[in-house]
């Protein structure tokens, strides 16, 4: 007689980590892009470590779950983060100059393109997992066409809509905590 094993999961929802990870740290970079205050070691300490890192930790374990999607978000957006703080300090440390408009432009605009091909996914999940990313991918297309152009009026308006975007993703994060920590309907996700 053969015998039968199960393995049970009885591993956190990582989810939460991550999506606070992207959500508080987009909030934060985008008061500065909507000019309530400038650019400097809060943000960018911000993006290495809870944008950056914490998604990395994130998407590791949503590997460990087999989450594919979770996997690819999470780990993707914390070298999202990394990458764009390094964009930014790697001048100042006079490693490299510093990458030109039509360069940025491009990252943006590649960033905005894979993020809506992750809003296509997220049709398949909850209404707020797709306000995150509808948000997102609008984000990154108004900071590539506020590059393109230089508008400050443009870069103004991608800070507040990033500012609601990183607060859909709080939000998500604290109903996800919420609702699994009561057992039930706290927070509604859709």
């Amino acid at each position: 007689m053969a015998e039968e094993t199960r393995v049970v999961d009885t591993t956190a929802n990582p989810a939460p980590l991550g999506l606070l990870g992207f959500g508080m740290t987009t909030v934060l970079l985008n008061l500065h892009n909507a000019g309530i205050f400038s650019l400097g070691s809060m943000i960018l300490a911000m993006g290495l470590f809870y944008g950056g890192m914490a998604q990395i930790f994130a998407g590791w374990m949503e590997w460990k779950k087999g989450n594919t999607f979770g996997t690819t978000a999470f780990t993707s957006y914390g070298l999202f983060w990394e990458t764009l703080v390094f964009l930014i300090l790697m001048p100042k440390w006079n490693w490299f100059s510093g990458a030109t408009s039509g360069a940025m432009v491009a990252y943006l605009f590649m960033w905005g393109l894979f993020t809506f091909v992750m809003w296509i996914a997220t049709l398949k999940h909850n209404k707020a997992l797709q306000v995150v990313f509808f948000t997102l991918f609008i984000l990154f297309w108004l900071l590539a066409i506020g590059d393109a152009t230089g508008s400050k009026v443009v870069r103004t308006i991608a800070g507040w809509e990033g500012i609601f975007c990183g607060l859909s993703a709080v939000y998500l994060a604290l109903a996800q905590v919420l609702n699994e920590t009561y057992g039930k309907t706290v927070m509604p996700i859709g």
